[in-house]
């Protein structure tokens, strides 16, 4: 059985601001769970007999790590869950620490950096499509959403076990880096990304739903980037979603290091 205190708990950490105070975030659903208990310290775990009979190795280890552990009924898990169909199990984990991008990521690999995207959703897919990618470092301004948001966490389908975010403050970032960094932004006036050549490292800036790449960031692209409609010239949509731009955009530069 859940206690009131640990359901109380379990719900604060919908709201930014606990889960800051407290380093801890909530997770569901047995996917997401198995991918992320080896990346993050498991605290709190509830499960259904079905999930801890099939899953009886990780029950039994995690018991004998301190983990509390606790086995209910799916009507005790739907008072706790912070999702409107609760699957089998739930668990609360200690967030990662942050130590920042590695010095000289992006002249060795490709990383994205993301200006103020504010879904939550869009976030965790962005994650997911940087995780099918290979991109392993994703750098977000202040004012991009909360990683351990748990719409966010639901989203990444467990890539944030795999892909590292970390937070910090955007234009001071990128201004540190070498000059012969590629940055690359994608624009209504850039090139057409398919006539443009890509490198297999640099940073790939990715805008604000609303508003795209905000005016500080945009002077620092140094590769001004378009996705082409098509047909050319035909009345379409303003724009993309991020995600779904984003998607467009690193299979292009994956397609190309596959090629040479």
């Amino acid at each position: 059985m859940i206690s009131k205190n640990k359901i109380k708990l379990i719900r604060s950490l919908e709201q930014r601001k606990f889960r800051r105070e407290l380093k801890l975030f909530v997770a569901e659903g047995h996917k997401l769970v198995d991918d992320l208990l080896p990346a993050f310290e498991c605290v709190f775990l509830a499960a259904c007999k079905e999930w801890t009979e099939r899953r009886a190795d990780v029950w039994q280890r995690l018991a004998a790590k301190g983990c509390e552990t606790v086995e209910v009924s799916d009507e005790e898990l739907q008072k706790a869950s912070l999702q409107k169909n609760p699957q089998d199990v739930l668990a609360v984990f200690r967030q990662r620490p942050d130590n920042g991008m590695p010095d000289g990521i992006c002249q060795r690999q490709l990383c994205l950096a993301l200006d103020g995207v504010q879904d939550p959703g869009n976030l965790g897919t962005v994650l997911r499509i940087a995780d099918w990618f290979g991109i392993e470092h994703v750098c977000c301004s202040p004012d991009t959403a909360d990683l351990y948001n748990p719409k966010t966490v639901q989203a990444t389908m467990g890539a944030m076990a795999r892909v590292q975010v970390h937070y910090l403050p955007l234009e001071a970032w990128l201004q540190a880096q070498d000059g012969s960094t590629p940055i690359y932004g994608t624009f209504l006036d850039g090139d057409d990304m398919y006539g443009t050549e890509l490198s297999d490292h640099g940073v790939i800036v990715m805008g604000n739903e609303g508003k795209g790449i905000s005016p500080a960031i945009a002077r620092l692209a140094n590769r001004r980037l378009y996705i082409p409609n098509y047909p050319p010239g035909r009345a379409t949509s303003e724009s993309l979603n991020v995600a779904t731009a984003t998607a467009i955009v690193c299979a292009e530069f994956r397609r190309r290091a596959s090629s040479k």
